[in-house]
């Protein structure tokens, strides 16, 4: 495969030898004075229904942004958690005078994009097609298109993603951390569930649209080729129908820390690794004092691969691929600061003390003049790129209004940042940084962690650990040791499994099969296929968007396998390999081996299981109570780090009288990937 290695060069200014022989390289650089930000001003109007205009021209480019933003204060959503969610899938499909395909079918053919949220919308267009693109967001925005058609069909999109999401310990980690932070009643750590989704109806959707949806606290920001007095003539035209109303602030309690460090852990049996966040309470707005400098201390503590908790975790212990924190900032309502990592089951106890020691020392010693060169280099850098996108300058003009800011902020952010010094960073830390009220929260394999969990010290004392369920209730500490039958043997379970899809004489007489699943990711579709032709004979095939992206191919003692068009000869173990895992049913071959052992009961996904220990890195699990296999794992090694690879087996169906999985579940670190077959023959 060729590589393209793109050569900078970099013109300066040519000096004479002698100059340069006058440099003493000894010392560091002085600082170049720091730029000047030309920011353009917005001009402001506001309407009489409220709204907030804030315009600004730039004819570089033949382009114009519109930004619809609406500034509400949280609100609890109660027993019908998902009510915002499913109006913002509803707005924006046509209006009450467009149908859904017209509207669409016309953004398209404009060449622009236009989206909308509970909270506003955006579009971008060329400005010669500007005019019809705000007509168009003005009638998507206020006369929406709620119809009973896309309310259910929205609704069943949302419960198969929070049937998807039961298994995913990453989603689960993060409702969970956020319930626990704010408490499940705050708008902040309330979460969607089936039941709080099928309470909701259409009514309810156009309820929180009439009482949130209004231009009391809305701005429009309009960015671009345009002429200001023109763009105040077609927003009045265009929005003058929307009519203010009151915006009620729903009282909600204010969060706060628990009264000293503890763990709460949430037991998660499928989980192939630990997902760790260490957070507390914090309360800081834009228009603090410390806000830069707490953005500063956070990139030296977590924000990036330079950040100590990386260098630690990652680089130093090897425990992650990276160990990251984020301190946020509301106007409302107090937050969070989070420091995280998603980790080896293994390290999971080492990982809690690591985070909380990076954290502490931050907080009682200076940081380097390296590490705050470094950070204020990073911010600058990312606010000057940032410079280039319209949404960036429209988010810019809202913020100075909503936020209270002052009027030179943004023109003034690069002095501010370079005047931040160290005692500053140690001071944020002190504050924000609260290693004696955090909240340790580990989502995990608990009969692989939790031991390790119960004897972490820190500070000299042994952290408490709090049981929850995956919705963040309190529950009992998990029971993992169950006992075995006293005559059940590893071969007794893999009879058992053999039995309950078809029986030996069934299972035996398949020679060959065909099997095609599908799976999407990231919204592209993912299509498997193995086809098992005879004894010796094998294809794997996986292909996205018509390309193949990996193929195997098995051909009597030879193999090779392509990844992305590259092929690589197998070895004769290699070939051997992949004709195990190629069996229809493994059991069979795994009968004759006398290593296999059975090493207990564990829970996978809420059911008991037996567990094998099939080889040094592989073990597999079979349902108690029916005998079907429900999950392989395999230890893999890559990049020097070992992790867990999980195989899920469900809806088994029966081809040709033998019981076959209808859904493979892949773990792809901590996503899941669920592939549902389409097509099963058993030749």
């Amino acid at each position: 495969m060729k590589k393209l290695i793109l050569i900078l060069s970099i013109f300066g200014c040519w000096v004479s030898t002698q100059a340069q022989n006058e440099i003493d390289r000894s010392k560091q650089p002085e600082p170049g004075p720091v730029p000047t930000i030309n920011l353009k001003e917005a001009d402001r109007y506001d309407l009489k229904n409220g709204i907030k205009l804030l315009i600004v021209e730039d004819h570089k480019l033949p382009r114009v942004s519109i930004q619809l933003a609406i500034d509400n204060p949280p609100y609890a959503e109660g027993d019908k958690v998902g009510v915002g969610s499913l109006l913002s899938s509803l707005l924006g499909k046509g209006s009450k005078n467009i149908s859904k395909d017209e509207f669409n079918e016309e953004i398209d053919f404009l060449g622009a994009r236009l989206n909308f949220g509970s909270e506003g919308g955006f579009a971008s267009t060329l400005s010669k097609y500007f005019p019809r693109i705000l007509e168009l967001m003005a009638e998507a925005a206020l006369q929406p298109n709620f119809t009973q058609e896309e309310f259910d069909k929205e609704k069943n999109i949302i419960l198969a993603d929070l049937e998807s999401r039961e298994k995913d310990v990453s989603a689960i980690a993060s409702l969970v951390q956020g319930a626990l932070a704010y408490g499940k009643d705050h708008p902040y750590g309330e979460f969607i569930t089936k039941e709080s989704i099928n309470k909701i109806t259409l009514e309810d959707v156009k309820r929180a649209y009439a009482q949130n949806f209004n231009p009391s606290n809305a701005y429009i920001v309009v960015i671009g080729d345009v002429n200001t007095k023109e763009v105040v003539k077609m927003v009045k035209k265009n929005f003058k129908s929307w009519k203010a109303s009151s915006v009620s602030a729903m009282p909600f309690e204010i969060p706060s820390d628990v009264a000293q460090t503890e763990i709460n852990f949430v037991d998660m049996p499928n989980a192939v690794q630990s997902e760790v966040m260490v957070q507390n309470i914090i309360d800081l707005k834009m228009k603090d004092a410390d806000y830069l400098p707490a953005l500063l201390t956070n990139q030296i503590l977590g924000g990036g691969a330079e950040g100590r908790l990386f260098l630690n975790l990652r680089e130093d212990k090897g425990y992650t691929y990276g160990s990251y924190s984020n301190i946020g900032n509301d106007k409302y309502s107090p937050v969070r600061f989070r420091a995280f990592a998603q980790v080896r089951n293994a390290v999971t106890d080492s990982s809690v003390v690591q985070i909380l020691t990076e954290m502490k020392n931050i907080t009682t010693d200076l940081v380097t003049d390296e590490e705050l060169a470094s950070a204020k280099a990073k911010y600058k850098g990312r606010f000057i790129r940032s410079l280039e996108s319209p949404n960036t300058i429209a988010g810019f003009a809202i913020n100075t209004i909503s936020e209270d800011l002052n009027e030179d902020f943004y023109q003034n952010y690069l002095k501010t940042i370079d005047e931040i010094s160290k005692e500053d960073v140690l001071a944020t830390a002190k504050k924000y940084f609260k290693t004696d009220q955090a909240r340790v929260v580990v989502v995990g394999k608990g009969s692989e962690v939790l031991e390790n969990l119960e004897k972490i010290d820190f500070q000299g004392r042994t952290l408490q650990v709090n049981y929850f369920d995956i919705e963040a209730n309190p529950t009992a500490k998990p029971e993992y040791k169950m006992e075995l039958p006293a005559d059940l043997t590893a071969k007794k379970v893999l009879n058992a499994y053999i039995e309950a899809i078809g029986g030996m004489e069934a299972v035996s007489a398949v020679n060959a099969y065909e099997v095609q699943a599908v799976a999407e990711i990231q919204g592209m579709q993912l299509e498997l296929k193995l086809d098992k032709a005879g004894e010796r004979q094998f294809t794997q095939e996986l292909n996205m968007m018509g390309s193949t992206m990996q193929k195997a191919v098995i051909d009597g003692n030879s193999g090779y396998q392509l990844n992305q068009g590259q092929r690589k000869d197998l070895s004769a173990e290699e070939v051997e390999e992949a004709l195990e895992e190629s069996a229809f049913v493994k059991e069979l071959l795994w009968l004759n081996r006398d290593e296999i052992s059975l090493i207990g009961i564990e829970n996978v996904n809420g059911v008991d299981a037996y567990a094998l220990q099939v080889s040094e890195k592989r073990k597999a699990f079979y349902a108690v109570e029916t005998g079907l296999k429900l999950q392989e794992t395999v230890s893999i090694e890559m990049q020097g780090q070992s992790f867990e690879q999980n195989t899920m087996y469900d809806d088994y169906r029966p081809v040709s009288g033998v019981l076959y999985p209808y859904k493979l579940t892949q773990s792809l670190g901590p996503q899941l990937l669920d592939f549902i077959v389409e097509k099963a023959v058993i030749k």
